[in-house]
């Protein structure tokens, strides 16, 4: 085993008494809850009031919590590949055009409080999202469904307004979660941190100045669908910082670290093999990039956007920050993904400062170019800082641009600003929705974009994209996927960096850790559970 004894600061104030939890359900310890560290800061804000609601909820934070609480008419199977019914019974296109998707709900389906599902809560569901249509994007998600249909009280049809060949993944995410009309009012977000749904857990939080501290999940037993659990109870638990996360599976204060860990700590985790904690890597598909507010005046001309990305050094970049638990990338679409282009390398090649001066030069700016930076300092790692400034120091030792000492914000600060344009150039991560090419360009190019800039390609959105998902066999849809790609790099609305990896740190007795976290990094709690002997 990957193994070591992290001598890491302090957990301060956040990790509670032990409660124990009742039952068994595979023959190990469950007399207590199994506990998960993360990073990940689930806030409610002036700004973002809602971040469990499934018609605002749209970061890896709030979903790992809908994840475990909310049912879906399908499910991502454990190993990948095309969603699985859940609270459906059965789900298929009903038409040769992919414009007509019917499901079948479960005979019995209930909400954690007993009352029974019917198709009419699922048509209330999906359209009070599109109603709603938060600021945040997600309801861009379903932005194909013309209308719903139900027939009878279990059959579910939706009308699409285009071919959609992946509209099966997008039912399988928690925007289409299936809520409790008495519970969710129709026109409006349900502020604060409360989750009614019929999921595999029931939810209570522990918030503590703002955000929540913990999430206590228990075994739902109105549950009824096509996913099992190994725990009775399962507890996740914020950090500020990785190595308290750290320190606290050292103490065996909590028995999982999830994301995010520390390069450091991966690099030592891997190299040791004589302590009580396991390293466990995963192959992972989320992705870092710079966004750009195409509106803003220092980055409105394409050419600045094009010099940074011929400056851009992403080798030096992953070699200086991340070591090997990333890898640089050229694309908005992973590398590991059907459709996947080298777009930006095919295009701008090895970084070069004569080539930018001449972009530069050509469209008649002067230099150097003043230009601000933006991360959050919260949500992705706490190595984003010493990304930002590598970045910073790349882009400055060219002499084209003058960039000032990059500016961090906590997320619950940072996401507003930035969908408001308070931000030239701004880092951000994607991990995506569902394993499709399509879910790495359409949210950032097809109309309302989930960056909230101005950036609009007409051939993208009117040709490119409904093309794409006219094919069911997405390999038939590499050529427009290719030249969706081939866009981004001449007008680089954002500028992709790097492709991560995954990894999860877990006590000697903890089972099920290499199922924990998805591709998409969303955690699957239900996989864990207590060997014999763990404590």
């Amino acid at each position: 085993m990957n193994r070591k004894n992290l001598a890491l600061p302090a957990v301060i104030g956040l990790v509670a008494p032990l409660i124990a939890a009742c039952g068994g359900s595979d023959g190990g310890s469950d007399a207590l809850p199994v506990r998960v560290g993360t990073t990940d800061q689930v806030a409610a804000s002036a700004e973002a009031p809602a971040p469990l609601d499934p018609a605002y909820a749209y970061d890896v934070g709030s979903w790992n919590v809908l994840r475990q609480t909310m049912q879906t008419l399908l499910a991502q199977p454990r190993g990948g590949g095309d969603p699985q019914p859940e609270a459906a019974e059965s789900c298929e296109f009903t038409d040769t055009g992919n414009e007509r998707y019917s499901c079948t709900l479960r005979k019995g389906l209930k909400f954690a409080d007993g009352d029974p599902i019917t198709a009419d809560d699922v048509k209330y569901s999906l359209e009070r999202v599109l109603r709603i249509d938060s600021d945040s994007g997600v309801a861009g998600l379903l932005s194909t469904v013309d209308t719903v249909e139900t027939r009878g009280e279990r059959e579910v049809v939706f009308h699409l307004n285009s071919a959609d060949a992946t509209f099966p993944y997008k039912l399988s995410t928690p925007v289409a979660s299936i809520v409790d009309p008495d519970e969710y009012p129709e026109g409006k977000l349900l502020e604060g941190f409360e989750a009614h749904g019929s999921g595999l857990y029931t939810f209570e939080a522990e918030v503590k100045d703002g955000a929540l501290a913990k999430a206590v999940f228990t075994r739902n037993p109105n549950y009824r669908g096509s996913l099992e659990t190994a725990n009775e109870r399962a507890e996740l638990i914020a950090f500020d910082t990785a190595e308290k996360m750290a320190d606290a599976i050292t103490a065996g204060d909590i028995d999982v670290m999830s994301r995010t860990l520390t390069p450091k700590q991966v690099k030592e985790l891997d190299g040791n093999r004589d302590d009580a904690v396991d390293l466990v890597k995963m192959s992972g598909l989320d992705i870092r990039y710079l966004a750009f507010d195409t509106g803003a005046p220092a980055v409105q001309n394409k050419a600045v956007r094009q010099a940074i990305a011929q400056i851009v050094n992403r080798e030096e970049l992953v070699a200086e920050v991340y070591d090997s638990q990333s890898e640089p990338l050229y694309s908005l679409v992973p590398a590991t993904i059907t459709g996947h282009s080298n777009s930006f390398f095919n295009r701008y090649g090895e970084p070069s400062v004569p080539k930018a001066a001449k972009i530069l030069s050509e469209a008649g700016i002067s230099t150097p170019v003043p230009l601000d930076l933006h991360f959050t300092l919260d949500h992705y790692g706490s190595a984003t800082e010493q990304e930002f400034d590598v970045l910073a120091e790349q882009l400055n030792d060219s002499g084209l641009f003058k960039v000032s000492e990059p500016q961090g914000a906590p997320w619950k600060e940072f996401r507003p600003a930035s969908l408001k344009g308070k931000y030239e150039v701004w880092g951000m991560g994607w991990f995506p929705d569902f394993p499709d090419a399509d879910n790495y360009l359409a949210p950032f190019l097809d109309k309302k974009n989930i960056l909230g800039t101005p950036y609009a390609n007409a051939k993208v959105q009117q040709s490119l994209i409904p093309r794409s998902r006219r094919e069911p066999d997405r390999t038939d849809a590499v050529t427009s996927l290719t030249e969706m790609q081939e866009i981004v790099a001449e007008d680089v609305p954002v500028l992709p960096l790097w492709q991560g990896k995954q990894y999860v740190a877990a006590r000697e007795g903890v089972m099920g850790a290499a199922y924990a976290l998805n591709s998409a990094s969303e955690l699957q709690l239900w996989e864990l559970s207590r060997g014999a002997g763990s404590e």
